[in-house]
């Protein structure tokens, strides 16, 4: 089994990526497709309310999303409790496929969790600051939000030094998709 993480900073592509290059070849897992059904769930809700100082009620978003943005350690709060809760799901999905030849892993804070070593190769999706806060503010994001992601995750040059491969992603779908297909003919 090769297990291939992919990651890159905020609004980089990497669910797109992860989408092309895990077509008809193995499993992917979205450590964001896991955030969005924990978020569906009230009792998270509740816990990250009272972790973060808020009560709990119908402008649930609205103020988490306040909290985040005026309180310089409700980030911080919210992902040590968020990442346990992902890791677990990830290493589920990986017993559950272990009879796969590829696994797919789409982590956007893959280099910052530490969670290099259970990859065999890794994949970044890099592409220019303005590129990705348009395509951040073309999803419904603001540009506060942005900055303060941004901000919160390790330099890219770094990054990219603890993977294998480097995919630019500033241009056009087509150029990824080959970009990405180059790269998986190397293991098939």
């Amino acid at each position: 089994m090769i297990k291939v993480g992919i990651t890159g900073s905020i609004s980089s592509g990497k669910t797109t990526a992860s989408k092309i290059i895990s077509k008809n070849r193995g499993p992917l897992f979205s450590a964001d497709k896991v955030v969005k059904k924990i978020y569906l769930k009230d009792n998270f809700k509740r816990l990250i309310a009272k972790k973060l100082g808020f009560k709990f009620g119908s402008g649930f978003k609205k103020m988490l999303k306040y909290k985040i943005l005026t309180k310089k350690n409700s980030l911080n709060k919210l992902e040590k409790t968020i990442h346990p809760i992902v890791r677990k799901e990830m290493l589920i999905f990986q017993k559950r496929n272990k009879n796969k030849k590829y696994l797919f892993f789409e982590i956007p804070l893959l280099v910052e969790s530490n969670l290099i070593k259970y990859f065999d190769k890794i994949i970044f999706l890099k592409a220019s600051r303005s590129v990705r806060l348009k395509r951040f503010m073309l999803n419904g994001g603001n540009e506060m939000m942005f900055k303060l992601l941004d901000g919160n995750q390790i330099k890219d040059t770094i990054k990219m030094k603890e993977c294998h491969h480097v995919v630019v992603n500033n241009k056009a779908f087509s150029i990824l998709k080959k970009n990405l297909s180059n790269i998986i003919k190397n293991y098939e």
